[in-house]
């Protein structure tokens, strides 16, 4: 993304959404099973394609209770829609399993993860991150941990492969848009982009010039950054519950067995919990001032036992793209958030351009 950003070495105008979903997508897919879209000719297009479309028969079924019967639901012309594009991602996820399976067949299971012994399955805080970095063979993808597992009979192909297509959707979809927000808010605050900018080239100077996973920890401004964003843009903006014993909220009581939604995005913008709720601040994040709020107040990745088990693995890539954005251009809002139209059907994603002028650094002062 970075190389084709400053092909013309000029500043340019991108929309967010297409710009990040064509490298997020990539950058998935290559963690997810090792492979690259780039490689799949014409097929590439229609499984992007078809990961768009996916959430709206999701949505539509979602609230017409009576599709909630499978028969009745494939009966309908969303039905048979997402019945296509199950078949494209299940195509797509089965061919990935077999080529792995079958390049560690050829390989004696040697560059698959053993955690018995221990074999260099910890991650390496030393090795550069770049941003098209191929998988190499001492690197594994997240179907190499799962092929290694199945191997000892942990698991069975069809678990794999319920595995990857959740991985692939659901940090695909997130991540993106989390991070089209992010971008947007940090060049509509000049201030706070120059501050993440000036942290990133002092952790860079520190650390021989090379962006490693040991650096990214270190970013803890460009973390909080990210944060507040989450704050104000919760991607999944709203959750549901089902109430296990009967709870009593004030006057009311809320019987056993009842399905509870909460209102995140309401939440990160009461201000009873977040003075000016609307700014974007974020020092909100500092130890000191999380420890005075409520620790249900902020629920980006939700909480308690079903919480996001990819929170981590969320903020270490959302950090690793938008520090080497914020390291090579100058950002400055062309679409400003307040103006822009959002989709809150299954995640909460701009539905109208959120266009950014990129500028590369060398044609800014350097105190930018």
């Amino acid at each position: 993304m970075i190389t084709s950003l400053n092909n013309s070495g000029n500043a340019v105008i991108k929309d967010l959404v297409p710009l990040l979903n064509e490298y997020m997508l990539n950058a998935v897919i290559e963690i997810g099973v090792g492979t690259s879209l780039r490689d799949l000719g014409m097929f590439q297009q229609q499984y992007r394609e078809a990961l768009e479309r996916m959430h709206e028969p999701f949505i539509s079924r979602f609230w017409k209770p009576w599709l909630y019967i499978n028969w009745m639901f494939f009966l309908t012309s969303e039905g048979r829609e997402y019945r296509k594009i199950v078949k494209m991602f299940e195509k797509f996820t089965d061919l990935a399993i077999i080529k792995r399976k079958f390049y560690h067949d050829c390989t004696n299971d040697k560059y698959l993860p053993n955690f018995d012994n221990d074999r260099s399955t910890k991650e390496d805080s030393s090795k550069s991150i770049g941003y098209n970095a191929k998988l190499q063979k001492n690197q594994f993808a997240m179907l190499d941990l799962l092929i290694a597992e199945s191997r000892k009979g942990h698991m069975i192909d069809s678990d794999i492969k319920e595995e990857i297509n959740t991985f692939i959707f659901m940090s695909y979809n997130t991540t993106m848009n989390s991070m089209c927000f992010t971008l947007a808010l940090l060049a509509e605050h000049r201030d706070i982009q120059i501050r993440v900018r000036n942290e990133i080239r002092t952790a860079l100077q520190n650390n021989g010039n090379k962006f490693t996973v040991e650096l990214l920890q270190d970013l803890t401004y460009l973390e909080r950054c990210i944060k507040e964003s989450l704050r104000l843009y919760p991607t999944n903006f709203m959750i549901s519950r089902i109430i296990e014993k009967d709870l009593k909220l004030n006057l009311f009581l809320i019987p056993a067995g009842t399905n509870v939604c909460f209102n995140i995005y309401a939440t990160h913008r009461n201000c009873y919990f977040w003075p000016n709720p609307e700014v974007f601040d974020p020092d909100r994040f500092l130890p000191e001032m999380i420890q005075n709020r409520h620790p249900y107040s902020y629920l980006p990745f939700c909480a308690g036992p079903r919480n996001c088990i990819g929170q981590e693995f969320a903020m270490l890539k959302m950090k690793a793209i938008i520090a080497l954005v914020i390291q090579h251009f100058y950002l400055e809002p062309i679409d400003y958030l307040k103006d822009v139209r959002l989709n809150v059907n299954f995640i909460l994603r701009p539905s109208s351009s959120l266009r950014v002028k990129f500028t590369p650094i060398c044609k800014t002062n350097a105190s930018s």
